[in-house]
């Protein structure tokens, strides 16, 4: 009896110290795979490297304990509908968050919108360009016909691309240089395949910390945000 005691003993110390570890195994696998259960199980972690890229543009410090990676589309109108809460949360987070945008071009105007604003930021006027494309979408985000032809006696792309370029005040012949020379496709085009291999499929995508947004919305990124912060 003493013999069959132990024995149970010993089953239930080695129990205890496989659900020990076993518990601790999870904790390690559930943050670096997927965080979050039932309405949050789709928020998952991913590399960093893939995320951020030394020549992203951000906004926020670099200091701060969250990072917000938004992969963006010119053309999206969802993007462009969403951008004023995206800087409504810059705002009401101020110092606690930055922002890295990335590009994941899916409509015909959006690598060269991307270049445009890309080449605007070699002037300083990368932001004031992402606004202003955002803006004026409904002008050149229709036009799906070749860049340079006018479609039904209206401007062609690269006319209103110029016109926006003289509202911000920037140098022409620089910005026409930067766009012919393709200046920036290869770092679009890196882009998009980080976001292809990230599982973006859609604009606006963003991820918090490395956690994927499962449902876009104002509330749902603004709680991602405060779970990271609390951690």
């Amino acid at each position: 009896m003493r013999k069959e005691v132990k024995i149970l003993g010993i089953i239930s110390v080695v129990v205890i110290i496989a659900v020990i570890v076993g518990a601790s195994y999870y904790r390690q696998s559930s943050q670096t795979e997927r965080i979050g259960t039932g309405a949050n199980s789709n928020r998952t972690s991913v590399p960093a490297g893939e995320l951020v890229r030394p020549d992203s543009p951000t906004l926020g410090s670099a200091d701060a304990p969250v990072t917000v990676v938004e992969f963006y589309d010119p053309e999206c109108e969802a993007c462009a509908a969403f951008a004023p809460i995206v800087k409504k949360i810059l705002k009401d987070y101020e110092g606690r968050i930055r922002l890295v945008v990335r590009y994941m071009p899916l409509h015909p105007n959006s690598m060269k919108a991307a270049m445009l604003t890309e080449a605007a930021g070699e002037q300083g006027k990368y932001w004031q360009m992402q606004e202003l494309l955002f803006q004026k979408q409904s002008e050149w985000g229709e036009k799906h016909g070749p860049a340079d032809a006018a479609s039904q006696g209206q401007p062609s792309i690269n006319v209103l691309f110029e016109k926006y370029a003289m509202e911000l005040g920037l140098d022409l012949d620089k910005l026409d240089a930067a766009v012919k020379e393709n200046r920036f496709m290869a770092k679009i085009s890196r882009d998009q395949k980080d976001g292809q291999n990230l599982g973006v499929r859609s604009t606006p995508t963003f991820f918090v910390n490395g956690r994927k947004l499962a449902r876009l919305g104002d509330q749902e990124l603004r709680a991602l945000i405060d779970e990271e912060l609390r951690r």
